[in-house]
């Protein structure tokens, strides 16, 4: 068995949930510990994330987009004054590296109470744990992905988009809503060279952390879908064997679909990022 197929640790029923409780007890009070206590952080519209993680439509899913500055981002940038970072019923699902996250049994175990699912990076918007991501979001359910693929700490513009996270929007069943994110300071609290050139064993503190928060996209993707379709017909690509999708999308049109709602998710991350450049401090 694959450590990463332990399925069974990330349901919600195992142990009578009690694990997974345990687990965002933990895990929910280190992040406020460290991002209000021993680092000072801002969040502008912190309103809208918290609306839509407790109160959006039944059955809507939602799926948030990040940068990704450090090894902690998730779970620190949910644990500003306000959200409830404790609640495993409301916590986010989220996709996590294998080989960083899944090395060994326990890892496995205690990433799978996290609701964690584990994603082999290079293997593909096919491979086979993206069917757990889109049973999160066929459930209506709250999944956040870090769609740029691996961290960096460059103080630079977003970088292009990996095709997962737009995959998913247009697999789901029902659209879900986007809600983008874009954060710093986190690299400071575990930058990635510190210790002889390697991260800090335990996070740093005195550090300022910002977090923007920006409004929920809604994707036409009935519109989009039928442009899609036209441009497949007229385009010429390299297969990679994908599979069509059950409402009549080929290879060429999905990629189309896939690059465009990517370019639009980090068009806007990037209009976040030069926001967030341009004030020192947010009202939490």
């Amino acid at each position: 068995m694959r450590r990463g197929s332990m399925r069974w640790a990330g349901k919600a029923d195992h142990v009578g949930g009690l694990p997974r409780a345990l687990v965002f007890l933990a895990v929910g009070a280190f992040a406020k510990v460290v991002a209000t206590l021993s680092n000072s952080s801002s969040v502008h519209n912190p309103e809208t994330l918290i609306r839509l993680v407790r109160s959006r439509p039944p059955g809507r899913p939602l799926i948030t987009v990040s940068n990704h500055m450090s090894t902690l981002d998730d779970p620190l940038m949910w644990g500003f004054k306000g959200f409830p970072t404790a609640d495993a019923k409301l916590a986010r699902w989220v996709l996590a590296a294998e080989d960083i996250c899944f090395k060994n049994v326990i890892l496995s175990y205690i990433f799978r109470l996290g609701k964690c699912i584990p994603i082999t990076r290079g293997g593909g918007i096919y491979q086979a744990h993206m069917n757990e991501a889109l049973e999160v979001l066929s459930g209506g359910g709250w999944l956040h992905t870090f769609p740029e693929g691996k961290v960096s700490q460059e103080s630079a513009p977003i970088r292009r988009l990996k095709w997962g996270t737009a995959s998913l929007i247009v697999r789901a069943p029902v659209t879900p809503l986007v809600l983008p994110i874009v954060h710093c300071g986190f690299e400071k609290v575990m930058p990635e060279k510190y210790f002889f050139g390697r991260r800090p064993p335990v996070p740093l503190w005195n550090k300022d952390i910002k977090i923007v928060i920006g409004e929920p996209i809604e994707f036409d993707l009935q519109r989009l879908k039928q442009t899609a379709k036209t441009v497949s017909r007229d385009s010429s690509i390299h297969s990679l064997g994908w599979p069509s999708t059950t409402d009549g999308l080929d290879e060429a049109a999905q990629k189309w679909l896939y690059i465009y709602i990517s370019d639009q998710i980090r068009t806007i991350l990037e209009r976040l990022r030069i926001f967030g450049a341009t004030f020192k401090r947010f009202k939490v």
